[in-house]
């Protein structure tokens, strides 16, 4: 069974939305357990995080980067970042805000560069944009097209009513993929480890 843990802050209730619809997705994927993890928790026991195989971060996209109470579970994972314990878990992230843009793609940067620093395997987002196929904009899968991660546009509306269907249904399919992508790459974690191991016997 490979563990994957969904990592987020919202402050008003639509990131958190986004974050149980891509659990809803992942978790129709047999061989994978899920857990939904705010981020502020984190903050004192980071070290928590290495029980698991894969790691999708979530933050709201406030003036073009990541909520202060995710920067601050960032922050938190620097002792783990001089060990590298997070090394070679898949990655991947998903950001929200309330105009179509919203400068969203600095977000997602800005969480890529902390997987890669922790050593983390990207995984972006594959969904093509279903309003090439003629599904209305709002019902399309990633009508947003964005291939770095997961983007999605809240209305001023409650978490609720905030997302039109083609955003929800891009959560659930993003869940989906990178389950399926745990399933077959986390292995090679353990198989480093094994050539690790054996090389400091040799030496």
């Amino acid at each position: 069974m490979k563990k994957l843990a969904i990592i987020y802050h919202s402050a008003h209730g639509h990131t958190e939305h986004i974050a149980r619809h891509i659990l809803a997705g992942a978790e129709n994927v047999a061989g994978v357990s899920t857990d939904l993890l705010q981020a502020e928790k984190l903050v004192s026991t980071p070290e928590a995080l290495i029980a698991y195989d894969g790691l999708i971060f979530g933050s709201p996209t406030y003036l073009g980067g990541v909520s202060g109470p995710f920067k601050h579970f960032m922050d938190a994972t620097g002792g783990m970042w001089r060990q590298q314990s997070l090394q070679g878990r898949l990655a991947s992230a998903f950001t929200v805000s309330s105009l179509p843009a919203g400068d969203k793609q600095s977000t997602l940067l800005s969480l890529f560069i902390f997987a890669m620093q922790h050593g983390m395997l990207w995984m972006g987002n594959p969904i093509l944009p279903e309003q090439h196929r003629s599904v209305p904009c709002d019902e399309a899968a990633n009508r947003l097209g964005s291939w770095s991660g997961l983007m999605a546009q809240a209305g001023h509306a409650s978490a609720a009513d905030a997302f039109v269907p083609g955003d929800l249904k891009t959560a659930r399919l993003f869940g989906h993929n990178f389950a399926h992508s745990l399933l077959r790459l986390s292995p090679l974690r353990s198989e480093r480890a094994d050539l690790e191991t054996g090389a400091e016997e040799k030496a």
